[in-house]
């Protein structure tokens, strides 16, 4: 196996570029663990830890600035510097692994990985986020519901790398929930997350580990848009929430593995749906339009 060691981002896409079937490593949590168990063995590692500009964040310029987080950017400082304004996000991240792996693992790794489980996929489906790919032929940005394409297949092409995920900030309550076979350190058996943005008077979901890629949930959303009290912000009415459960329920197609059966899925997705979206309009009730850290200081800050 070669082991590539580029020191800049520019070196990093001429050797992807020379080398399309080199497999990018960074935190490597998910890379050494195919590796490990022998179910993979690449022909040749790429090694971006040498890059350091993948390991910051910053805004985007322009009227509907969005995070722009670098490939490198761990969970760990996702909760600790970006949670703020990516609740659903961070809340995502501390379900992630163990503190070890979350100080190691990226969500660019997790998107390169593109595992139908993956925790931070939900989140990105429901907050409309965006993959920047990059290749010596030019950079693109892929909407996040485009991005996979199969189990643990994706749409970069093979001499493309992850330079950063674009993800709008909250503009209303997200929240993000997941059901597994212990309380930490375990595979998602399902999972789901829900960001309502209550100016626009819309909704964005994300489903996990119930179908073949990670995958929003339209009708459920559309659902939400034409019925939540937006104006009125009274209490959530039970039927509403069951319907949007169920909608989301049937968005999925799950299997049976393992870790859980197809039927135990959708019920956990009904049901893990229904409470995310009165946590969240519980949250909007108590501070209506409230959608974390002001925009004053957002040219400001960087990571």
């Amino acid at each position: 196996m070669d082991f590539l060691r580029p020191a800049t981002w520019e070196e990093a896409l001429a050797m992807k570029a020379a080398r399309p079937d080199a497999t990018p490593i960074q935190g490597g949590t998910d890379v050494m663990v195919e590796i490990n168990l022998d179910k993979g063995r690449p022909a040749a590692l790429l090694d971006l830890n040498p890059v350091a500009e993948l390991a910051r964040w910053s805004w985007t310029a322009g009227p509907a600035p969005m995070l722009r987080v670098g490939a490198a950017v761990t969970y760990a400082r996702l909760i600790a510097e970006l949670g703020g304004w990516l609740p659903g996000l961070a809340q995502a991240s501390r379900t992630v692994g163990s503190p070890q792996i979350r100080n190691r693992g990226t969500l660019a790794g997790n998107l390169g990985a593109a595992s139908p489980a993956g925790d931070g996929h939900p989140p990105l489906l429901a907050s409309g986020a965006l993959v920047e790919a990059e290749s010596v032929r030019g950079t693109r940005l892929i909407p996040i519901a485009e991005f996979y394409t199969g189990v643990k297949r994706n749409a970069l092409e093979a001499d493309e790398l992850i330079r950063a995920v674009r993800v709008p900030p909250a503009a209303g309550p997200q929240h993000f929930c997941k059901v597994g076979t212990r309380n930490a350190m375990v595979i998602a058996v399902c999972s789901f997350a829900v960001a309502l943005d209550v100016r626009a008077r819309r909704a964005g979901t994300g489903i996990g580990s119930a179908a073949p890629t990670p995958r929003r949930a339209y009708a459920a959303e559309e659902l939400l848009a034409s019925e939540l009290d937006w104006d009125g912000g009274g209490a959530l009415d039970p039927a509403l929430a069951g319907e949007f459960g169920e909608r989301v329920a049937a968005a999925a197609s799950p299997i049976d593995d393992v870790r859980g059966r197809a039927d135990y899925r959708r019920h956990a997705l009904a049901v893990m749906a229904r409470r995310a979206l009165g946590w969240a309009w519980a949250d909007h009730i108590a501070s209506p339009g409230g959608a974390g850290p002001g925009t004053e200081r957002r040219n400001e800050e960087t990571g």
